[in-house]
């Protein structure tokens, strides 16, 4: 193995440009080998800004000999297929979530990257935030104790386009996704989903179907309980908070400022407040991309997996379902291949 896992990079919209620029210089372990994308002007674009090589054709880079990993930020809808295609040539893959827009289609992704035995990693980030980290060492060490409540928020300042959500795969497994993911890593398997959603922040969001505001409720496998809120328009600015009770302490991980000062008057103190993702998590995304390199480099598992995200994407599947039957649904988890899926009655 080379000194430096060299990764390619297929897509470059908003999630594409982030990765882009920790490969190219915050990783210790990992280099950014080349970049693709279907658009010619941001493909040459960005090529330029990194200098490396770019092109529109993902398949030369699967090809390519010199590329030891390839990292998907593309639509989800082709995020399946490239994950596929990249096992099948031997590259280790890294991929955004969700893996794909239907379960059909994330079963089979997982299966075939397992027949190949290359590492596979998905983009929950949470899961390499340092605030995040050290909070569910602490609860799995048993510092706490039994948790018994779960609580998480995560609200936009503002809603992506109405054109992407339409492809997004809905509301739940866009966005949702990361809380449920988030849930089980802390907490443990979950045996019941509620879900309540509404779309008054912008109409265009319910003309296509989908929600702007949604609360989930969550019933584990232990018997504790969670709670979700969501929001595509907090209008504020961008929060993302967990907390978790249990019998001998609390944890809570909340109001990460953007600039680390208060801004004092006799009116009263101001600080600064995040505007989205990028803001409050650098440093997350930049580890999740270090440590799927040292996965690479040393063959070792990475700490959220094919099978991690396709039992988020259950459960996020069985948060929709909740919401348009307005009844809880309750959930099976199957331990199985070192993973688990979930199971329930009208599952697709």
């Amino acid at each position: 193995m080379r000194p430096k896992v060299r990764v390619a990079l297929i897509g470059l919209g908003r999630m594409g440009r982030v990765h882009a620029r920790n490969l190219a210089g915050r990783c210790r372990s990992a280099e950014l080998a080349a970049v693709a994308d279907a658009d010619a002007g941001m493909a040459e674009a960005a090529g330029a800004e990194f200098d490396v090589p770019w092109t529109t054709d993902s398949g030369a880079l699967l090809d390519d000999p010199t590329v030891d990993a390839v990292a998907v930020a593309t639509p989800t809808a082709a995020h399946a297929d490239l994950v596929v295609r990249a096992a099948r040539a031997g590259k280790h893959v890294f991929c955004e979530k969700p893996i794909a827009l239907d379960r059909p289609a994330t079963v089979r992704a997982v299966e075939a990257v397992a027949a190949t035995g290359v590492r596979f990693q998905i983009g929950f980030h949470r899961r390499h935030d340092p605030d995040w980290v050290a909070a569910t060492r602490r609860i799995h060490a048993g510092e706490m104790g039994e948790p018994y409540l779960f609580r998480t928020s995560l609200r936009d300042m503002k809603p992506p386009p109405v054109e992407f959500l339409a492809g997004s795969g809905g509301f739940f497994v866009d966005m949702t996704i990361h809380d449920l993911d988030t849930a089980r890593w802390m907490v443990g398997e979950v045996v019941e989903v509620a879900a309540y959603g509404t779309a008054l922040a912008d109409p265009a969001i319910g003309e296509i179907g989908d929600l702007d505001t949604a609360l989930v409720v969550l019933r584990f496998e232990s018997g504790a309980l969670g709670v979700i809120d969501n929001s595509r328009a907090a209008g504020y600015g961008y929060e993302c908070s967990t907390e978790v009770m249990g019998r001998s302490a609390t944890v809570r991980i909340d109001r990460p400022q953007h600039r680390h000062y208060q801004w004092l008057t006799p009116d009263g103190a101001t600080y600064g407040i995040n505007r989205d993702f990028e803001e409050r998590y650098p440093l997350a995304y930049a580890e999740e991309m270090e440590a799927f390199a040292r996965c690479v480099r040393d063959g070792t598992e990475p700490a959220v997996t094919g099978l991690d995200a396709l039992a988020a994407f259950d459960l996020a599947t069985a948060a929709d379902l909740a919401w348009r039957t307005g009844r809880a649904v309750p959930v099976v988890p199957e331990r199985r291949d070192g993973g688990v899926v979930y199971s329930f009655a009208g599952q697709a």
